[in-house]
């Protein structure tokens, strides 16, 4: 915050270990001289696993199915394949990159909204770019990969999920705010949509929550970008970041508020 910013005049470098950067105040940061930097490239492949087991999890009823096995109650059922279904992605990023092409290896109809399109990647992997209202309606797994903004705040909200097939399910592993959670749990509870994958929520972490409660919800702690792997190289890149920054050199990629520079002194 400014606040803390103000405090610490010494401060030189905020170098977040991820990519998010959304609580940062990177205006007060530039008007006091501190870059900001991220990580970019290191953590794409951890959410993608994630996002998959989330996805796997909620479309073949693992934890109902394991609860109900352990119980002795053996519920045998039939749920939804895979292959041939449509996976959505609202954010063609790096992070909505790595969970497309993981959409590929299980035969799936690929799906995008990107409002900055890579069109080389799309033609190399069978990627349609479509409207974000496009997207709601045709995805069968809509998976979210947009940054916290004011204008991605409460994307997923009651007029949207109503978009929504009843038999899709959303799955989220990038920031809380995009989803007014209340009106997911209305449509939850009225199948509207049939199921949902949370790895994030608006306030973290989370008091009891309805999604605690439901068998058609898989929930985790804001968890998918880390795992052994990830970790490392994002503490490896933030801390050459530093190292860079205060040889004097400018780490273009990983730095988020550029303008900083024509005035940085370490």
């Amino acid at each position: 915050t400014r606040k803390v910013l103000q405090a610490h005049p010494q401060l030189r470098v905020i170098a977040r270990a991820g990519v998010g950067y959304d609580a940062v105040d990177t205006a007060a940061a530039t008007e006091l001289g501190v870059a900001v930097c991220i990580t970019p490239g290191t953590n794409q492949d951890a959410v993608a696993e994630h996002t998959f087991a989330m996805i796997l999890a909620i479309a073949k009823n693992l934890v109902p199915q394991h609860l109900g096995t352990v119980a002795l109650q053996w519920p045998r059922q039939a749920n939804p394949p895979l292959r041939g279904r449509t996976l959505g992605s609202a954010g063609l990023g790096r992070i909505g990159k790595a969970v497309a092409l993981r959409g590929v290896c299980f035969g799936m109809k690929l799906l995008a909204y990107e409002p900055f399109p890579d069109h080389a990647f799309a033609k190399a992997h069978g990627v349609t770019f479509v409207t974000f209202e496009q997207l709601l309606t045709d995805s069968d797994f809509l998976s979210l990969h947009l940054p916290a903004t004011k204008e991605s705040r409460h994307l997923i909200n009651r007029h949207t999920l109503a978009k929504m097939k009843p038999t899709a399910y959303l799955v989220n592993t990038a920031r809380g705010t995009l989803v007014n959670e209340a009106d997911l749990v209305e449509a939850l509870r009225t199948k509207k949509i049939a199921g949902a994958g949370l790895d994030v929520f608006e306030e973290e972490p989370p008091r009891d929550s309805p999604f605690f409660h439901m068998p058609n919800v898989v929930v985790t702690p804001h968890a998918a970008g880390v795992d052994l792997q990830s970790r490392d190289d994002m503490a490896l890149s933030a801390a050459q970041a530093i190292v860079s920054l205060s040889k004097g050199e400018w780490p273009a990629e990983k730095v988020v508020n550029p303008d900083v520079k024509a005035n940085y002194r370490w």
